[in-house]
């Protein structure tokens, strides 16, 4: 038997139906259209708004399209990681809601707690399970709320966030150079004072006064998470390519965490590349958490060749940041 890796072989998506878009968010918070552009290059995010509905839907929802798609028996999968902030309840997990949902009989399930960088987090801890031979096909899933977490009469947070998901399937293979090459992941804890959610936890259990003093939404102090992120996300990736001898003559495609449009930038002009060829979708989703590189993956997955070098990075609350290197495993156009 040869190395075994793990590679990506087909991607699932949704987002909800009802679009905020900068006019409407006007009318809720002082704000506009060319304030939120100017900043963030917002401008529309989808919003889950029927009762009753939580992250497991969304994530249910992409992964029952990504099995259709890949067509693959659901008794042949593995395990099923989710990573979330917005879990539907403290416990159960999440993602074993998504599994019951799905009808997975052979399947574990847990959910990965790691802010906006989730994804990235538990994508390669997929990749690990897969190399080493105790699993062959694991769902992966990216899915926030973030409607549920934000304040809706804070003008500097409520234009920023949207509800999405998206799954990826990854498979074993002993192909070789293909799939999943290298990452690179730190945490820095001086992070907690400028992103973070005050009332809800154990620190801070619920309470009239956290609920009457609007406790439970996101907090943010923007321009030091900015500076942060320009510099941990451009750097991680420049890493990254340094070590596995990328640049601008062999890297295709760049997939950042969406969380503004400045960052994104920054990070494009670190590797030298054109915006041609870095996945864009914070226009009109928002920033959807765990969910932004994934559904970036399942909007772009038709123009992805097999061979195509993809550098992913993101950060997020916690400071947890990293960057990981793919090698695409099919042509999408053909799915």
């Amino acid at each position: 038997m040869g190395k075994i890796n793990a590679i990506i072989t087909g991607v699932g998506g949704y987002v909800p139906d009802y679009i905020l878009n900068n006019e409407e968010l006007s009318r809720m918070v002082e704000t506009n259209d060319e304030w939120i552009m100017a900043r963030v290059g917002i401008k529309e995010r989808r919003i889950l708004v029927e009762e009753g509905l939580g992250t497991s839907y969304m994530a249910r929802k992409a992964a029952k399209q990504l099995i259709q798609k890949t067509g693959v028996s659901p008794d042949s999968i593995d395990a099923l990681i989710l990573a979330t902030s917005t879990a539907d309840y403290k416990y159960p997990s999440t993602a074993s809601i998504v599994l019951g949902k799905l009808g997975l009989k052979n399947a574990y399930a847990f959910d990965l707690w790691a802010a906006c960088c989730g994804f990235l987090y538990a994508l390669d801890q997929a990749a690990m399970m897969i190399q080493s031979g105790r699993h062959k096909r694991i769902i992966v899933i990216g899915a926030d709320k973030m409607s549920s977490v934000t304040d809706y009469k804070d003008r500097q947070t409520c234009p920023l966030f949207g509800d999405g998901a998206a799954a990826v399937m990854l498979e074993a293979t002993e192909e070789e150079n293909i799939g999943c090459m290298d990452s690179y992941f730190r945490t820095d804890g001086k992070g907690l004072p400028f992103l973070h959610m005050k009332a809800g936890g154990s620190v801070c259990p619920p309470s009239h006064f956290t609920v009457d003093h609007r406790l439970h939404y996101t907090y943010q102090e923007g321009r030091t998470v900015f500076r942060y992120a320009v510099t941990n996300m451009s750097d991680d990736c420049a890493l990254i390519a340094e070590r596995n001898h990328l640049d601008k003559t062999n890297i295709q495609w760049i997939v950042p965490h969406q969380a503004n449009l400045r960052i994104i930038e920054a990070v494009a002009k670190r590797l030298e590349l054109p915006m041609e060829q870095v996945m864009v979708n914070i226009d009109h989703f928002g920033n959807t958490s765990a969910a932004t590189i994934p559904l970036a993956l399942w909007e772009y997955e038709s123009r992805l060749k097999k061979g195509d070098n993809l550098i992913l990075t993101a950060f997020g609350a916690g400071f947890v940041h990293g960057a990981s290197y793919l090698k695409w495993a099919y042509d999408g156009d053909k799915k």
